[in-house]
């Protein structure tokens, strides 16, 4: 399947973000912490250069926290200003703004010696659909700023946010990229639900799942749906299995593998299945080396 996704109104959003990039000081970033590498837009780096950068790993909560652990230290071992962050129940947002005061402590000195007093960092939030960004603002600013949802695009144009005195924060749709690098990119991302599952085949993506899954999380996996896991399975005898387990029938007690497989990407993205990163550090770390 050619897991690609980027309908018009993404690239009106890209322009609203390079005609606003002059005034703003901060970029900040959303992730998903599953995804760490393939939910990062390659465009906003292009976009942000010369400007202070901060990622929020969001939805930390969800992924595996030894694989957090390791992202963490590669984003910051590239310069950039990292946390992670569940926007959801608020965890974490209590260390960004003395990060934000730390991203941007030379722009904040120039301005003092200046003379300008008081003047907020302005930052602009940024992210891939469905990463969490009107989440995030919403719990950081304690209101509700802006619509959420959980699928891409509810987001829709640009929105300036004041959270206080020290810093105010500009709202953007969230935007792919026109074309991935690699078919695997679009296809972790079609995982997390950062397209629209409409266009996907959902028995094709869950068979992809659950092979990556009885890799490298083999045990959390057979334990959710009750599979003895001694006998080599494929990925579609394992989506037999969990018709059976989950009583996924058609009439006639024809096994119902559409349903089995939305089922199994639905648990994978609200966690069901146990803390669960899809993109391994080491191996990212291992190709820049060569």
């Amino acid at each position: 399947m050619n897991y690609q996704w980027y309908p018009g109104h993404m690239t009106k959003a890209k322009r609203m973000m390079q005609e606003n990039i002059s005034l703003i000081d901060l970029v900040i970033e959303l992730v998903d912490a599953r995804v760490p590498l393939s939910s990062k837009n390659p465009d906003i780096d292009e976009l942000g250069k010369n400007k202070s950068r901060l990622i929020l790993l969001n939805k930390a909560d969800l992924a595996d926290p030894e694989a957090n652990k390791r992202w963490m230290a590669y984003y910051k071992e590239l310069g950039f200003h990292v946390l992670e962050i569940n926007a959801k129940t608020g965890q974490g947002l209590r260390a960004i703004q003395p990060m934000v005061q730390e991203a941007c402590r030379e722009k904040i000195e120039r301005d003092r010696k200046r003379g300008i007093k008081n003047r907020p960092v302005r930052a602009i939030v940024v992210g891939i659909p469905n990463v969490g960004k009107s989440t995030f603002i919403n719990s950081f600013a304690g209101k509700a700023c802006t619509k959420t949802g959980n699928k891409p695009g509810v987001t829709k144009g640009k929105q300036w946010i004041r959270l206080n005195k020290e810093l105010e924060l500009l709202d953007t749709p969230g935007i792919l990229w026109p074309k991935f690098e690699s078919m695997e990119v679009g296809k972790r991302l079609a995982m997390i639900g950062s397209m629209n599952d409409d266009i996907l085949q959902m028995t094709e993506l869950a068979s992809e799942l659950l092979e990556y899954l009885m890799e490298y999380y083999r045990e959390p996996l057979f334990a959710r749906y009750q599979i003895d896991g001694k006998d080599k399975l494929t990925p579609m005898k394992m989506l037999d299995l969990i018709c059976e387990n989950r009583k996924c029938f058609k009439k006639g007690q024809e096994p119902d593998y559409e349903k089995a497989a939305s089922l199994l990407v639905d648990d994978f993205r609200n966690g069901r299945i146990g803390r669960i990163t899809l993109e391994i550090c080491e191996q990212k770390q291992e190709e820049e080396r060569k």
